[in-house]
């Protein structure tokens, strides 16, 4: 088969677009023909070796995949050769001691599509049958694709870390980025009022087309200030934040009491300085969410789990994957310098024809 596969690390002009190996299903697994898949920050990490994979070199990215399934492996059931699947990327062993009780979402093996295991940059992959769910002819592959990082780690962090209600109001950073774009929308869904933040005046009515009451630029205006503005210094209730470092403390300071700060990305560093007897005083929650959401009630497959909360929302057309722009597989690096470039709004996904 074809694949997008890098050899050594370093930059996009590492990637390398020729013959790669032909994935066969082991039990329990199927051969997805990949129609689409979408880029994600961890396929750089991966890239330039911050985040080293597992297997080793050579390697596959690509963690968001939607495409036909190709081939079964021994006892898969539910699947046909043919069907439109979108593949959820992460998976768990099956055999420790949290999958054995159900939860396989805090697996002590858990690992994703693309970064410990080859991924969707190709024109097959092998994945966990379980991790499939029929794609309805509606949606397109490249919409498919852009939607299960994003949307279900939004929903975890604003639904089950956040808990946010009707009628309160969430500061979502990165409006251009699949996970704000996802988070404004999730957010509107629940009846919340959103700001956000836009790194570009150009990205402002995008943010607003979103359901976004009040757009920030954070290069031209104090985000805090704007915060304290816009509710008469009260605060904001809950902020999703995938900025991290010095960005931290100033979202802190956006909050109401008994506010809610939830971390999902650290893109501008791991570390920040806070102040304890402020999150005493104002009875703040400071927490974090990846895409290892843990569920109290549905202890299931996380395939199950998206099924059972984005999905019908996606399937009922009230949320929308947003996408920036979508470049042929043997384009990857080009796709690479889009999503780098931070002038995006919405995912950068790759097309596979065949």
């Amino acid at each position: 088969m074809k694949a997008a596969y890098f050899k050594e690390h370093g930059g996009s002009d590492k990637i390398v677009y020729g013959d790669y190996r032909d994935p066969a299903p082991a039990a329990g697994d199927v051969v997805v023909r990949v129609r689409a898949c979408a880029l994600n920050q961890v396929d750089m990490l991966l890239l330039d070796g911050r985040f080293p994979p597992p297997e080793g070199l050579p390697h596959v990215n690509g963690c968001e995949v939607a495409g036909i399934v190709e081939t079964l492996g021994a006892g898969v059931t539910g699947l046909t050769a043919g069907q439109r699947v979108i593949v959820f990327p992460g998976f768990s062993c099956g055999t420790c001691e949290f999958c054995l009780i159900g939860e396989r979402t805090v697996c002590l093996r858990y690992g994703y599509l693309g970064a410990h295991k080859d991924g969707g940059y190709a024109e097959l992959v092998r994945v966990p049958a379980a991790n499939c769910l029929p794609l309805a002819d509606a949606i397109a592959f490249e919409a498919a694709a852009a939607l299960p990082l994003a949307f279900l780690t939004s929903w975890h962090a604003l639904i089950a870390k956040a808990g946010l209600r009707p009628g309160q109001t969430v500061l979502v950073q990165a409006a251009g980025s699949g996970v704000g774009s996802a988070a404004i929308q999730i957010a509107r869904l629940c009846g919340a009022r959103v700001m956000t933040t836009v790194g570009s005046d150009d990205k402002i009515d995008f943010a607003r087309g979103l359901g976004a009451e009040h757009v920030v630029n954070y290069r031209t205006q104090d985000f805090v200030e704007e915060v304290h503005r816009v509710t008469s210094r009260g605060g904001v209730n809950v902020v999703i934040d995938m900025i991290g470092g010095d960005y931290v403390p100033r979202n802190l300071a956006c909050l109401t009491e008994e506010g809610r700060h939830v971390s999902i990305a650290v893109q501008r560093g791991a570390s920040a300085e806070i102040q304890i007897f402020d999150l005493m005083r104002r009875r703040l929650t400071l927490t974090g969410s990846t895409l290892r959401p843990r569920s109290v009630e549905f202890k299931t497959m996380v395939a199950d789990e998206i099924a059972r909360t984005v999905w019908p929302y996606v399937e009922g057309g009230r949320l929308k994957a947003v996408i920036d722009s979508v470049y042929p597989l043997d384009r990857v690096a080009e796709a690479f310098a889009r999503m780098d470039s931070g002038e995006h709004v919405g995912k950068t996904v790759l097309e596979v024809a065949h």
